[in-house]
């Protein structure tokens, strides 16, 4: 018997049907939908980095393949407006063509113990004299080998690119990686600068530094990591190196023997995270340090020990940070106290600092809706002097997640009984240094939603979003 058509399957059959369409949504869309949540805002604001510029025309917009097409478009006075890197660049000194080794690029401090970047080389780039530029890759690509200065410049943008290999075991100042002045960005007397969805791994020195009154910084949506210690990960090429040719490393080699005990893997463990973040004033009192100032908001730290940030006067405001070191204070606990006292005793740093923000020198730190994890010091205030009041800084934290060893809270360092209070020096009232409000306003999202979000599909750092090439030229949406 024929049956009959019955009107509610067909409606349950095109209901089922659009549900598949609409839970099926590419990524371009997932980002189009919060997509003013990637505006440019903070100290940054009013950035026009190299402006809206047609591919069309070579003379302002660059596509850039290799490093001598680098080397043209980033010399001083070249007239580029927008640099667009279209594929993985190792930027290393022996890695350059002969046409590359000039200016901007010049060649950097020897590598001395990582086995690649000795074949490698390293270099600096040097992007000096610019006022409207933007760098940027539309499929997150990743440049290795090389430190960029950012120097004398104005309305600067630097988005959705990867930065890697710069880091290498420190032999020859014995752990204090005081040697090699490697870091990835470095911003001296330069005005707007906005890093955006960029990532950056394991460096020798910092991340991405402010120096000489660098002022209107925005660094957002980005990642800042250690190393995974995987099998062939940085960090563990690197001891592998050492481990084969122990003699020749008499640092790692004393940590390897049985005056303090620790396993190669406890080494890979505890160099894994990444020493230093952002340092923003570089010399005591210097006369531009007042001029300092920085926003940092949707960023991830994954495992990072010190400098989130490290401020000398100036202003900085961190929101919507993630601050996770709970792997590195695991690794700390690899070594036990009479493993630390016979690695002092031989003059050798190794060790896993943790600490959080940190104002000093009359700065002005203010952390807002964060999320801080296995950090023991996560809001410091004095790192000379505690009993010297001019090396002091102020900074406050306001509703912000905390949590250290399975204990938990949330509230503002203000609160009785805060564990985010400032130490060590007395609490000085917060605020902002040399101006009375922010110059910006901003938008906050609850901290308990920033691990999963900045992690997410659409989180970040780079190649998260896949959105139509022009967006990575705008700075509002």
């Amino acid at each position: 018997m024929k049956r009959k058509h019955k009107p509610w399957r067909t409606l349950f059959a095109a209901v089922i049907s659009l549900a598949l369409v609409i839970t099926v949504v590419p990524l371009q869309q997932t980002a189009a939908a919060g997509i003013t949540d990637y505006n440019l805002t903070g100290f940054s604001a009013g950035n026009t980095g190299g402006g809206i510029v047609s591919e069309t025309d070579t003379a302002k917009y660059r596509k850039v393949y290799n490093a001598t097409e680098l080397a043209a478009a980033l010399k001083k006075g070249s007239g580029v407006k927008v640099v667009e890197i279209m594929n993985d660049l190792n930027l290393g000194w022996n890695e350059l063509p002969a046409a590359a080794q000039t200016s901007p690029f010049a060649e950097h401090n020897d590598a001395l113990t990582h086995p690649v970047l000795k074949q490698t080389g390293v270099s600096k780039l040097t992007i000096d004299g610019f006022n409207g530029l933007t760098i940027f890759s539309a499929n997150g690509a990743t440049i290795k080998h090389a430190a960029i200065s950012v120097k004398r410049s104005q309305n600067v943008i630097i988005r959705n690119l990867e930065f890697d290999e710069l880091w290498e075991w420190d032999e020859s100042s014995k752990g204090d990686y005081d040697k090699n002045d490697w870091d990835y960005i470095t911003l001296e007397e330069t005005s707007k600068v906005w890093i955006d969805h960029c990532t950056f791994h394991k460096a020798y020195d910092g991340l991405v530094d402010s120096k000489k009154g660098t002022n209107g910084v925005t660094i957002s949506w980005s990642v800042f990591k250690g190393d995974d210690r995987s099998a062939n990960s940085w960090v563990t090429q690197q001891i592998n190196e050492l481990e084969a040719n122990r003699s020749s490393y008499p640092m790692y080699n004393d940590l390897r023997s049985t005056a303090v005990g620790l396993s190669k893997d406890d080494i890979i463990a505890i160099a894994a995270s990444q020493k230093k973040g952002h340092l923003v004033g570089s010399t005591s009192f210097d006369s531009g340090n007042p001029s300092l100032s920085i926003t940092l908001h949707h960023n991830y730290y994954k495992d990072i020990q010190d400098r989130l940030p490290r401020l000398r006067g100036g202003n900085a405001h961190a929101y919507n940070i993630v601050m996770d070191s709970g792997d590195a204070r695991l690794a700390k606990q690899r070594i036990t106290p009479a493993m630390a006292a016979a690695i002092s005793s031989k003059g050798y740093k190794f060790d896993v600092t943790s600490n959080g923000a940190i104002s000093t020198e009359g700065g002005a730190v203010l952390v807002e809706k964060s999320s801080i994890i296995g950090i023991q010091y996560p809001m410091r205030n004095n790192q000379t002097d505690p009993s010297d009041a001019s090396y002091t800084g102020k900074i406050r934290a306001v509703d912000t997640m905390y949590s250290l060893d399975g204990s938990s809270f949330r509230g503002s360092s203000d609160t009785a009984g805060s564990p985010l209070a400032p130490v060590p020096a007395p609490i000085v009232p917060f605020s902002w240094s040399g101006i009375t409000s922010l110059p910006y306003s901003y938008t906050m999202d609850d901290p308990s939603t920033l691990q999963s979000r900045l992690t997410g599909a659409a989180g970040a750092g780079a190649g998260k979003l896949s959105w139509s090439k022009d967006n990575w030229l705008k700075t509002a949406y």
